[in-house]
């Protein structure tokens, strides 16, 4: 069953008051929506937004008994400022973003997440997306491979397993998540800690399939411009690259200020402007950690939007 990660801050964070307007910009099961409106009170309503129609499916199931104050609509970051204006979301109170996987898509072989459940080289949120993860792994090059697996996977070994990768394939397509897992291990000859050896390959080639970095910048830009004056923005980040990708955009929306040669300060900065609610990165306590694994890289940071 999926764990809602931090359940408690992001309702301490974004649940201000009863009543208002929220997104769950990646619903999933709907484990934090659930929670939001229930926090919310009767005259909560929420928008549910997921790219994956199995997720929509769940959600809808576990939120049915909320009524017309839960509306779910299928998209990804790239259309959410549409998606939510034709819901009739404008001026909303808090916008919720984890960017981790539902338990229920790693688990699943079939949708090729997990390198350790046999299953077709897929890795696609959208069933739906033009390409797959075997598209990838069996007509990229070795130096894009090579370069991918550096950039989106922060892989050392990079280079090794892109040239085991085209060694493999050419005796025939790699068409299986347990045989790219296998090939990563054997590339890098070791274990990689507590992580498995294909745990960076198989995170970067989703990241890529799913174009995860560049529509996390623009579902960003555009929960900002949804917020009303002090609306509140909460994004949950697993790794470095995309709590980078958050880190950047929030600190130019902040601005700062600077002197001018005539005297007196000026803002400079991206619109609409915000402060940080979260100086530094909420993470889960050891009792979250220890009941749930999978939360122990998150990072929670928040912002409100300014008057």
């Amino acid at each position: 069953m999926h764990v809602p990660v931090m359940e408690g801050e992001v309702l301490e964070l974004l649940v201000a008051r009863r009543g208002g307007a929220f997104i769950d910009a990646t619903v999933g099961n709907g484990g934090h929506a659930r929670a939001i409106l229930e926090c919310a009170g009767p005259n909560g309503r929420l928008l549910g937004v997921d790219q994956d129609p199995e997720a929509l499916a769940k959600a809808g199931a576990a939120l049915g008994a909320f009524g017309s104050r839960c509306a779910l609509r299928r998209g990804n970051f790239e259309a959410l400022d549409r998606i939510a204006r034709e819901a009739g979301f404008f001026a909303v109170n808090g916008i919720l973003m984890d960017l981790g996987m539902c338990s229920d898509q790693v688990e699943a072989a079939d949708r090729g997440f997990s390198f350790l459940r046999d299953g077709p080289l897929d890795m696609r949120m959208d069933p739906e997306g033009p390409v797959t993860a075997a598209d990838l792994v069996n007509t990229w090059s070795e130096e894009q491979l090579a370069l991918l697996l550096f950039r989106c996977g922060e892989e050392p070994g990079a280079r090794r397993i892109a040239r085991a990768i085209v060694r493999e394939r050419g005796r025939g397509p790699i068409e299986r998540t347990g045989a790219l897992a296998g090939l990563a291990a054997r590339a890098l000859g070791r274990r990689c800690g507590r992580a498995h050896p294909a745990t960076r390959t198989f995170q970067a080639l989703r990241i890529e399939v799913n174009r995860e970095l560049e529509v996390l910048e623009a579902g960003i830009e555009a929960a900002i411009g949804l917020l009303a004056p002090g609306g509140r923005l909460a994004v949950i980040a697993y790794h470095s690259l995309e709590d980078r990708i958050v880190k950047s955009v929030f600190r130019e929306h902040a601005g700062r200020m600077e002197s001018l040669a005539g005297g007196g300060r000026r803002r400079v900065g991206r619109d609409p402007a915000i402060r940080r609610i979260t100086p530094k990165p909420v993470t889960p306590g050891t009792d979250e950690v220890q009941l749930n694994p999978r939360a122990r890289s998150a990072k929670l940071r928040c912002v409100e939007r300014m008057e």
